[in-house]
């Protein structure tokens, strides 16, 4: 299994990686429109969401809408063990550069379970099948986190186009997700609870 996901990664990020920064930059506002109108974002308190790094379909302009609609935003800062933590982000300058070219904010942790406050959660991924098998960087960090957020909790993977509604190696330990962002819109999968 562990093969058989690491050859799939590969290919995900090949194809990523070709991507021009406009593309990029044009999934990032469309992925920000897309979720800012759903009616589960529209009417959260807390949303727990990520900065994209690398080729990751960017949050910038969707942490930004956030902020502007008055969310509360919380923000994962990687620890040691793998394991996330939790701040909350006000803006831009809550952020600093961390290990493995991550920016995370540097305001006061607020615990590994804080994500289940979120009545949201946007979570980086490279694919998502068409029942919500989300496949991750192999970490196991945001499984763990999932792992804490409650039944029924709206939990959403950003990808691009391509990547929604693919086969993906699954493991036990691989938490499933409620919907999908791509800049062709939200996919949402029934529940399989």
């Amino acid at each position: 299994m562990v093969v058989a996901k690491t050859a799939v990664r590969d290919q995900l990020l090949t194809t990523r990686n070709r991507l021009s920064l406009l593309e990029r930059s044009d999934a990032a506002r469309a992925v920000s429109r897309h979720l800012t109108a759903a009616p589960e974002v529209r009417r959260a308190a807390t949303v727990a969401a990520y900065v994209a790094v690398g080729s990751e379909p960017g949050t910038a302009p969707l942490l930004s809408a956030l902020l502007a609609a008055g969310k509360r935003v919380i923000l994962p800062v990687l620890q040691p063990s793998m394991d996330l933590d939790w701040a909350v982000y006000a803006g831009d300058q809550d952020l600093a550069p961390a290990p493995r070219g991550l920016l995370e904010p540097v305001t006061p942790l607020l615990g590994p379970t804080a994500v289940a406050t979120a009545d949201v959660v946007i979570v980086p991924g490279l694919a998502c099948s068409s029942v919500g098998e989300r496949l991750g960087r192999g970490g196991g960090s945001y499984d763990r986190a999932l792992g804490r957020v409650p039944v029924g909790t709206f939990t959403c993977v950003l990808l691009y186009a391509s990547e929604v509604g693919v086969p993906v190696p699954v493991e036990p330990h691989d938490r499933p997700v409620t919907a999908a962002c791509s800049p062709a819109g939200i996919v949402r999968f029934a529940p399989t609870f």
